[in-house]
């Protein structure tokens, strides 16, 4: 194969490489636009290991919720309360919201496992109770967006 025709295999890949994770981030951009609103309550997480430099360790109580032997794919049904606080709903359940999920060491992961946020800004974040997301109503797909406290404020 001649220098140009590598040259030029390599710029393709790169371009359609580019392209992928453009159009990732766009899909997520819309997501966080215009997604559904909904708050996962924290789990409680090791102090020691809560703040580890410029991120917070993340886990969700609903995440023991769900029964990954039971389902089929990767996406759960919620129900969602008055104030937007998600739960595992019933197989039954009506009028749910569908949220993908991964499987990593055994573990379930929803959306992510860290929060990140800026140098020494820690102290602004501990008091952090739930997760806000957005989440697209079609694909499951679950885009953190932000922390609140106990009483629903931004942080």
């Amino acid at each position: 194969m001649s220098a140009a025709v590598v040259r030029g295999l390599i710029v393709l890949g790169a371009v359609l490489v580019l392209g992928a994770v453009n159009f990732s981030i766009q899909g997520k951009e819309h997501i966080k636009a215009h997604g559904e609103l909904i708050y996962l309550e924290l789990a409680p997480v090791d102090p020691r290991s809560l703040m580890q430099g410029d991120y917070m360790a993340l886990r969700f109580t609903i995440a023991a919720s769900i029964d990954v032997s039971q389902r089929s794919g990767n996406t759960v049904a919620l129900k969602v309360d008055e104030r937007r606080v998600a739960s595992v709903a019933p197989a039954a359940a009506t009028g749910t919201l569908r949220m993908r999920y991964r499987v990593r060491g055994g573990r379930v992961w929803l959306g992510t496992n860290a929060f990140f946020f800026e140098e020494g800004s820690a102290a602004r974040f501990a008091p952090a109770r739930y997760g806000e997301f957005r989440t697209n109503p079609d694909s499951g797909e679950a885009v953190l967006v932000g922390l609140r406290d106990g009483s629903f404020r931004k942080l």
